[in-house]
C-alpha cells in the first residue's frame, strides 16, 4: 500500500538491510578525540593522576592474569607479606589506620551513651504490674528520632525493627529499656575492643601474638578500676600472667598466636572487663581470688611460683613441682606434665628438663578450669600414658595406684581400685565400653571430675565426700 517514499525513490527492505552503519572507530572525529585524550593533552593533574592510576591498575590485573594462566588450575595459597619498608607496607598500614579510624568516629562515647540512656528513660511507660521501664515499638521509633537529633545518625544503627525483634516482649508487645541499653553499651564495647586489638595486630593477618595480647592488656590497666593503682614495677609481670589465659581458651592448638574474633566472643574478655566496676561495689575478695585477671589473682600465681622455685633459677624441677597443691599431686601426673607441656630445651641444672613461668601458668590454668572444654583437654594428655588417644582399664589402675597410695598415708580408710575403675566407668559411659576416649570425657559432663579423680588425692576426696559438702553448702544458705 505505502510503496513508495516522500521523495519518490522507492526503497525496498533488501536495500535497506544492505546499508551499514560504519563502525565508531572507523570515523574520523571518534580516532581523533581518542588519540587527544590517550595523548593527556587537555586534562588536568588530578585527571592526568588517575588516567595513570588506571593505567598501572590494568598492568597489574594483566600481570596476574598472566601468572594465574600459567600457573593452570592450581590455586594460590600463599601470599607473601609485603616487606617492611616498602611502598606496600606503608599502604596498607595507612589503609589500615583510615580504616579504622572511620570506624572509631562511627561508635558512640561514654556522652552519647549517657544521653540515649535519658532519652530512653524519659520517653518510656512504667509497668504496673512489675515497674519496669518499658517501650512498644512506636516509642521505640520515637525515641530513635529523638536520639538522632541529639547525638547523630550514628546511633541510628542501633534502633533497626530487626534489634527490637531480638528482645522479649510482654503481651502488649512492648520491650525493657535496660537490657536494650545493656545491648548497645556491650556492643560499643566489642567494637572498640576489636579496633584496639586491630591496631595492635602488625601483620594485620586477624590473630594476636603474645606481646601483642600484653600490649592490649598493657593499655587497658589505667581504664579498669580495680588495676588502676597497680605499681608500675609489677606491670610487666601482670601482662605476663594475664596473657596466657586468652592463649589458653583462644589458641587449642597451641600455634602461639589468638586469633581477635575468638578473644571478642569469649569467657576471657568479659572476665576481664568485669575488673571496671569499682573495688566497694561489693566486689568480695572470693570474687576477686576467682577472677584470674585480678590483682589478688595475679600475685597468688607469682607468689605461688616464687615459693616453689627453692632453688630460685626462675624454672621449676619435678620435685618442685610435687610441692603444688601442698603436695597432693601424684607423682605419675608430675611426670606426664613435664613430658607432653613442658618446652623441649627448657633445661635447669644439668640435663634435667625443667618447667619455665610460662608453662606453669597453663599448668594451673589447666588446674583451675579442669571443668572446661580446654581443661579436660590438657589433662587428658597427660592420662593417655601411652599416646593412644585413649584410656583403658589398665590406664585408670595404674593412674589411680598413686591416688591410692596418698589416700592410705592420709589415713583414710581402705579403698578397692577395681571398684573405683568401675565407678569411673559407669560415670563416663564411653562409647566403646573397653576404652575411654576424649570425647567421651567431653560428652559424659564429668570429664573434670574424673580427672581430679585420677591426679589428685584431694580431687578424690571431694568426690567421696560430695554428699556431705553438698550438705554443708546448703546449710549457711537456709540460715541466711
Amino acid at each position: 500500500m505505502y510503496s513508495g517514499s516522500s521523495d519518490g525513490e522507492g526503497l525496498d527492505a533488501s536495500s535497506v538491510a544492505s546499508r551499514k552503519i560504519p563502525p565508531a572507530s572507523s570515523m574520523l572525529w571518534v580516532r581523533n578525540l581518542r588519540r587527544f585524550i590517550g595523548s593527556g593533552a587537555g586534562l588536568g593533574s588530578e585527571a592526568l593522576m588517575e588516567l595513570e592510576t588506571k593505567r598501572i591498575l590494568l598492568d597489574i590485573f594483566k600481570e596476574k592474569q598472566q601468572k594465574s594462566a600459567e600457573a593452570g588450575t592450581i590455586p594460590s595459597f600463599y601470599k607473601k607479606k609485603p616487606e617492611d619498608g616498602s611502598i606496600s607496607s606503608r599502604v596498607q598500614r595507612l589503609a589500615k589506620f583510615r580504616f579504622l579510624k572511620k570506624q572509631s568516629d562511627l561508635l558512640l562515647n561514654a556522652d552519647d551513651l549517657d544521653a540515649m540512656w535519658v532519652c530512653l528513660r524519659e520517653n518510656c511507660v512504667i509497668d504496673d504490674a512489675t515497674g519496669a521501664e518499658k517501650m512498644n515499638y512506636e516509642d521505640f521509633c520515637h525515641i530513635a528520632s529523638v536520639c538522632t537529633e541529639q547525638i547523630g545518625p550514628k546511633c541510628r544503627r542501633f534502633f533497626s525493627p530487626s534489634n527490637f525483634m531480638k528482645f522479649e516482649k510482654d503481651e502488649s508487645g512492648r520491650i525493657a529499656i535496660l537490657p536494650f541499653y545493656l545491648y548497645v553499651m556491650r556492643t560499643v564495647s566489642l567494637t572498640q575492643a576489636r579496633i584496639d586489638m586491630s591496631e595492635l595486630d602488625e601483620d594485620s593477618d586477624g590473630f594476636l601474638l603474645p606481646h601483642e595480647m600484653e600490649a592490649y592488656i598493657r593499655g587497658l590497666i589505667p581504664n579498669l578500676a580495680q588495676l588502676r593503682d597497680m605499681p608500675g614495677a609489677f606491670v610487666q609481670m601482670y601482662c605476663r600472667i594475664a596473657a596466657p589465659k586468652f592463649f589458653f581458651f583462644c589458641d587449642p592448638n597451641r600455634r602461639g598466636k589468638a586469633c581477635i574474633k575468638k578473644v571478642l566472643l569469649s569467657n576471657c574478655l568479659q572476665e576481664l572487663m568485669e575488673l571496671h566496676q569499682e573495688s566497694e561495689e561489693e566486689v568480695t575478695d572470693t570474687e576477686q581470688a576467682e577472677n584470674w585477671f585480678s590483682m589478688t589473682s595475679a600475685q597468688r600465681v607469682c607468689d605461688m611460683f616464687l615459693a616453689l622455685d627453692k632453688d630460685m633459677n626462675g624454672t621449676l624441677s619435678k620435685q618442685e613441682l610435687r610441692e603444688y597443691a601442698d603436695g597432693t599431686l601424684t607423682d605419675i601426673f608430675i611426670e606426664r606434665a613435664f613430658d607432653e607441656h613442658v618446652r623441649r630445651g627448657k633445661t635447669g641444672r644439668g640435663n634435667a628438663r625443667e618447667m619455665d613461668f610460662e608453662s606453669f601458668l597453663d599448668f594451673v590454668l589447666a588446674l583451675e578450669n579442669k571443668d572446661t572444654p580446654e581443661g579436660i583437654t590438657y589433662l587428658f594428655r597427660c592420662l593417655d600414658l601411652n599416646g593412644r588417644g585413649f584410656l583403658t582399664t589398665a590406664d585408670i589402675h595404674t593412674l589411680f595406684r598413686d591416688v591410692h597410695q596418698k589416700w592410705i598415708e592420709g589415713g583414710n580408710y581402705e579403698l578397692c581400685i577395681e571398684d573405683v575403675r568401675d565407678e569411673i566407668w559407669d560415670m563416663v559411659k564411653p562409647a566403646d565400653p573397653l576404652r575411654i576416649t576424649l570425647s567421651d570425657l567431653l560428652s559424659c559432663k564429668q570429664g573434670g571430675t574424673v580427672c581430679s579423680m585420677l591426679i589428685d588425692v584431694r580431687g578424690f576426696w571431694a568426690h567421696d565426700n560430695r554428699e556431705n559438702l553438698l550438705q554443708e553448702e546448703e546449710e549457711p544458705e537456709e540460715e541466711s
